[in-house]
């Protein structure tokens, strides 16, 4: 594959990702918790790998089990949880803003972990627009600086989960990978479960729009989306691939307008806006520093 399609499948699935959020309130909407909608989710990823996953049950090393161990819980069961937590007590747009970041975030990482970056304007921009959407938003926006502060962590988890892949993606197919992300997401969450009991009729998980949902996240966002995500980060590179991230906003306000009735306010768009303007100006100077 050239690579400029990997360019094109990263801004598809940015795009479904950035649909999730529509559907994950949704199914808040119908009673579901945010770790009923992660275990569902994951547990309908899971029986699909099965179907086409080499059956390597462990990795290589205990280093590299572990490595996939915490991309379970950073990419998986935790990430989810405080993202679909958030989801429960903020709006969708909001969120997804937030999450946005993770481009930003990413090359924080780096700079602290393996030195290679310079702290841009951009940073600058993208921080004080974060700061508008969240620390404002209980007066302008009407919603839960908790909420954005749970979205603030998701996003931070995702950046670690994404230096994780890069260390096993060389050494291990996308299926394997995955299968063991979907594993560990699955275990560690469930002792979640002992606070807070599923307590969903089976007429609720069969009702039309929620089996849809559940569907749509654990088929297409979950098991086609994060395959095909942990192949464009061994092309593309984390911080290459985290660029695209800013694009999600774009499918969730569309998403959150037509479905959710969500009203995007003049001060929330001066917000997002310092936000893309930060991821554009920190990434794209990245991409230039290595040529």
């Amino acid at each position: 594959m050239k690579q400029e399609y990997y360019h094109i499948v990263a801004i598809l699935v940015v795009m479904v990702w950035g649909m999730t959020f529509i559907s994950t309130k949704i199914l808040i909407g119908h009673g579901l918790s945010p770790q009923d909608i992660f275990f569902f989710r994951f547990l309908l990823a899971y029986i699909g790998i099965w179907v086409v996953s080499p059956r390597q049950f462990f990795a290589q090393t205990l280093k590299d089990e572990l490595y996939l161990f915490g991309a379970g819980i950073s990419g998986g069961s935790l990430f989810f949880f405080l993202q679909n937590m958030a989801l429960e007590i903020t709006q969708v747009s909001n969120v997804s803003f937030i999450i946005c970041t993770s481009p930003l975030l990413t090359m924080i990482l780096t700079v602290i972990f393996f030195r290679v970056e310079k702290i841009t304007k951009g940073f600058i921009y993208g921080l004080l627009g974060v700061g508008l959407v969240v620390f404002n938003g209980g007066i302008i926006l009407k919603i839960s600086p908790l909420g954005d502060l749970l979205s603030l962590l998701a996003s931070l988890l995702w950046d670690f989960y994404s230096i994780i892949i890069q260390q096993v993606s060389s050494k291990y197919s996308p299926l394997f990978i995955i299968r063991k992300i979907f594993f560990y997401g699955i275990i560690t969450i469930l002792p979640t479960f002992l606070l807070r009991p599923i307590k969903l009729e089976l007429s609720v998980l069969l009702d039309s729009a929620v089996l849809t949902n559940l569907l749509f996240l654990g088929i297409i966002a979950s098991l086609v989306c994060y395959l095909l995500w942990n192949i464009v980060l061994r092309q593309l590179g984390t911080i290459r691939a985290s660029n695209y991230l800013y694009l999600n906003p774009l499918a969730t306000m569309v998403g959150a307008m037509c479905f959710l009735h969500e009203r995007i306010t003049p001060f929330a768009l001066v917000g997002i806006t310092l936000v893309l303007l930060g991821v554009y100006k920190a990434t794209n100077s990245s991409v230039k520093g290595k040529k």
